[in-house]
């Protein structure tokens, strides 16, 4: 589980500096938009902790390591341009960034999601790699 800090930062950023859809975090939202609106939904899959100081008893560094993914779905039918160009917007919001201490590295590739052609919505998802002390 991400820690709120982590959650805060990716959130608060995001909104901050991207504007051209609705934004979830987990559990903000109880059901898609009934008009078909594009929305991005932002999740925390992964983490893992390990200790990186050592000799200090119960005041040593911890650091997580893992990703966030941002899910961009758009109106079935109105092909894929829109939400690449708004993936790659958002990678780029997160690519190589020190927010509030949490380090950000190269976010995937956008992959498109199986269940596509039966979804409501056109689905691209991609993941952030980060670090967090």
């Amino acid at each position: 589980m991400a820690r709120q800090a982590v959650c805060d930062a990716v959130e608060t950023y995001l909104a901050a500096n991207w504007d051209k859809a609705a934004i979830y975090g987990e559990n903000t939202e109880g059901s898609t938009p009934e008009n078909g609106t594009p929305f991005v939904v932002v999740q925390y899959p992964f983490v893992s902790s390990r200790q990186i100081t050592v000799g200090a008893p119960g005041d040593n560094l911890w650091r997580d390591d893992g990703a966030f993914r941002v899910v961009i779905h758009v109106e079935r039918g109105s092909g894929t341009k829109r939400g690449r160009e708004w993936a790659e917007e958002i990678a780029t919001l997160f690519r190589g960034r020190d927010i509030d201490g949490l380090r950000t590295w190269a976010p995937t590739a956008p992959v498109t999601d199986d269940r596509n052609p039966k979804a409501t919505y056109y689905v691209l998802s991609f993941s952030v790699p980060y670090s967090h002390d």
